[in-house]
């Protein structure tokens, strides 16, 4: 198969954000996306800085965040500076193994936003429906245990996933109308029996995202029932407020997501897909330290500590 597979194309063609790009149009896209990418990795810089930096934030909760923030950076890391350099350079091309390298850590990187959002949900569970055993129950060791379980299931998934796409044959149109390696317009492209393929997304793929999903519903559920027994007004809002910055990343990944993969296809153009998903591979992660440091006091404090440390240092 191997052999096979060195006879069929050799690279792809990513059309990218527009199909016919004038150089104006270019230009402006160059720019719009190398300032959402800087904004994207400082923004989440600098909430690790702040967490890192601030004794305080040593919690579980900004434990999980910390590690939300990198995996936004690597995320986005994986699919815009190749799209800033396809601009600059002028040359849409990318090689079998690239393509299959990129989408490889493309959706590693979307499991583990998967997983950590549901970790983080769980984490606001136990802090408000169990906070007497909060402690107790959200160790160190415990922390670490969901963090590290987070990267090998996602890494194994992703894997599997990978091997299977290497094994498939592209034997003449080597067009991807997208602005990264996409699955589904590779499976479309590919020439081979993809039966496999889609049966293993729809299961396997399909149980890594739904599973996350009702661990977070669930989650919430249970604290809407614990917050609206509290007997004072102010005090349901201290607790809802507490969740309102991972809910509000929540909405935003999730709606993409599922409007993306679980959607007919036939239900929306492609550039409507293209759309959709510069929301979730390019905004959603830049908006994430807006949502956590602007609803978030104690993110707010630290940010404000860091800033000051480095102008005094001046």
């Amino acid at each position: 198969m191997r052999g096979a597979n060195q006879l069929s194309v050799s690279e792809f063609l990513l059309l990218g954000l527009s199909r016919r790009p004038q150089q104006q149009q270019q230009q402006l896209l160059f720019m719009l996306f190398l300032s959402m990418y800087l904004a994207t990795v400082l923004g989440n810089l600098l909430i690790l800085l702040a967490i890192s930096m601030d004794s305080r934030l040593h919690i579980p909760m900004y434990f999980f965040l910390s590690n939300l923030s990198f995996v936004d950076i690597c995320f986005s890391s994986t699919i815009v500076p190749k799209m800033l350099a396809n601009h600059l350079l002028g040359s849409w091309t990318i090689s079998f193994s690239a393509c299959l390298t990129q989408m490889y850590f493309v959706f590693m990187f979307v499991d583990m936003d998967n997983f950590l959002l549901a970790v983080m949900a769980y984490d606001r569970f136990v802090a408000i429906c169990h906070p007497l055993h909060y402690s107790a129950k959200m160790t160190h060791q415990l922390c670490a245990l969901l963090v590290t379980g987070s990267w090998v299931i996602a890494n194994l998934s992703v894997l599997l996933h990978t091997l299977l796409m290497a094994q498939l044959l592209f034997c003449a149109d080597n067009t991807i109308p997208h602005f990264f390696c996409d699955v589904t317009p590779l499976l479309k492209l590919s020439c081979s029996d993809t039966h496999l393929n889609e049966m293993m997304i729809l299961f396997e793929a399909g149980l890594i995202t739904i599973a996350p999903f009702i661990c977070i519903l669930v989650s919430y559920i249970l604290i809407t029932c614990t917050v609206l027994r509290v007997p004072s007004t102010k005090g349901r809002w201290k607790a809802f407020s507490t969740c309102g910055s991972h809910l509000a990343v929540v909405f935003l990944f999730y709606g993409t997501i599922i409007f993306l993969y679980f959607n007919p296809s036939s239900s929306h153009s492609a550039e409507t897909n293209i759309a959709a998903a510069v929301m979730f591979s390019v905004v959603t992660p830049m908006l994430n330290p807006f949502n956590y440091s602007l609803r978030n006091q104690d993110i707010k404090g630290a940010i404000r500590k860091v800033a000051m440390t480095f102008f005094s240092t001046q």
